[in-house]
């Protein structure tokens, strides 16, 4: 079953400590109190903050791009597609184009789609 994330979900990039900032543009729709995050084109943009990949010409990953996949085909709220717990895109750290952000927790265990 893929889960609905809700505010309380953790993106992280892939080196792991940087976590991406939540941001739910909807508020009626909860799951245990919690509004169901990310509506279609909200992962992207976000902020990350603690990603370790620093260097000398190494650029920590700082924002997140363009998601590539995770969004619900059947689920809509508001005619926006619900993201489920397999979202993911890239992010803004170097090596350009290989760096993904990705689910490290729904941020709820109940609801998601078969």
């Amino acid at each position: 079953m893929k889960r609905l994330l809700t505010n309380q979900a953790r993106l992280v990039c892939r080196h792991e400590l940087g976590t991406v900032a939540n941001y739910h543009r909807q508020s009626f729709v909860r799951i245990s109190g919690c509004p169901v995050l990310l509506v279609d084109d909200d992962p992207e943009r976000r902020t990350i903050s603690g990603c370790p990949n620093v260097g000398a010409t190494i650029k920590p990953c700082t924002r997140t791009l363009a998601v590539t996949r995770g969004y619900s085909d059947l689920l809509r709220i508001e005619g926006h597609r619900v993201c489920l717990d397999t979202v993911s895109g890239l992010t803004d750290g170097t090596p350009p184009g290989t760096v993904e952000y990705i689910v490290r927790d729904a941020g709820q265990d109940f609801v998601g789609e078969v």
